[in-house]
């Protein structure tokens, strides 16, 4: 397994602009990179809470011994639950760390890969939920073929759809390299250095974890949890996750007024948010050293209003 490299690590730190006694989440854990550089940041009466929704990246951060730092078994569209459970009323920063780790991808039993022959699993949470080849083996052709398009922005796929179903009539799909031959033999035609699987692994492991509408879930609840300044920051790695968020900041960024309300411009509400800066993407040292980070992109804002 290769080592997992943080992306954007200081630039997403920063970013938060952290507080020495403030109270931080990182709502997605991973090999923990992000939070030992908030905890480095933090004073003695600070406090990071810290959520993911793979059993092995809580495992994983069980190896930092410090009172100041507590992890959770859930995926970040339960941050408004996990907090109450906590008794945080408000916090001064969110971080949002988007799509799979180096661990997840690296290892072949996870099933997010087509680099490897092994069970199509794809869950990023393996204690609950469908495994893709559980999936795979009842959804019908339309609905696959919406996903394919819609999560994987796949144009071939109609024909991958038709494919898999016909292939899974003679006696099902369980593994990664079933998977990646019988999509590399519908599409017809590939971007040089592109797998034919890539976009169709892609939209599946969406679909499976949900990924999409847990991140519209986890938007507005970090928003609700910051205190006025505090700050939040997401990085994306694909145009579908970056789409929301940037809509979602630039709508919380703008007045909330109720269509027709006449009003006058000293009557208009605050935004509830302020865009911070432009967005930022890695450099060429940190794409040269780590490929994966190439497509990272980095949002954030700051609260204005209660």
């Amino acid at each position: 397994m290769s080592e997992h490299r943080t992306v954007l690590l200081q630039e997403a730190v920063d970013a938060l602009a952290i507080k020495p006694e403030g109270v931080y989440v990182d709502g997605t854990f991973g090999r923990g990179g992000h939070s030992r550089e908030i905890l480095r940041r933090l004073g003695p009466r600070g406090r990071l809470i810290a959520l993911d929704r793979d059993v092995e990246a809580v495992e994983a951060a069980r190896s930092i011994d410090d009172p100041r730092f507590v992890i959770r078994h859930a995926r970040f569209g339960r941050l408004r639950a996990t907090l109450q459970e906590l008794g945080v009323r408000a916090v001064h920063g969110v971080l949002l760390d988007l799509g799979v780790s180096s661990p997840q991808l690296d290892e072949p039993a996870r099933g997010f890969s087509f680099r490897a022959d092994a069970p199509l699993d794809m869950r990023m949470d393996r204690t609950q939920g469908e495994t893709a080849a559980e999936w795979l083996a009842r959804v019908d052709e339309a609905e696959l073929k919406g996903v394919i398009r819609n999560y994987g922005e796949e144009r071939f796929a109609g024909p991958i759809a038709k494919a898999i179903v016909a292939a899974r009539s003679a006696g099902g799909i369980r593994t990664t390299g079933e998977l990646a031959r019988i999509v590399a033999a519908a599409v017809r035609t590939r971007e040089p250095g592109q797998d034919p699987a890539t976009r169709t692994f892609q939209a599946i492991r969406i679909h499976i974890n949900q990924e999409l509408e847990e991140l519209s879930l986890a938007l507005p609840q970090a928003v609700e949890a910051l205190a006025p300044g505090g700050r939040l920051a997401v990085i994306a790695f694909h145009s579908l996750e970056d789409r929301i968020v940037k809509h979602y900041l630039r709508e919380q960024s703008r007045p909330q007024v109720p269509e027709g309300l006449p009003l006058t411009e000293a009557q208009m509400p605050k935004p509830v948010l302020r865009v911070v800066g432009r967005p930022i993407r890695p450099g060429a040292a940190e794409i040269a050293a780590n490929p994966r980070a190439r497509s990272a992109i980095l949002r954030v804002a700051e609260k204005v209003a209660a």
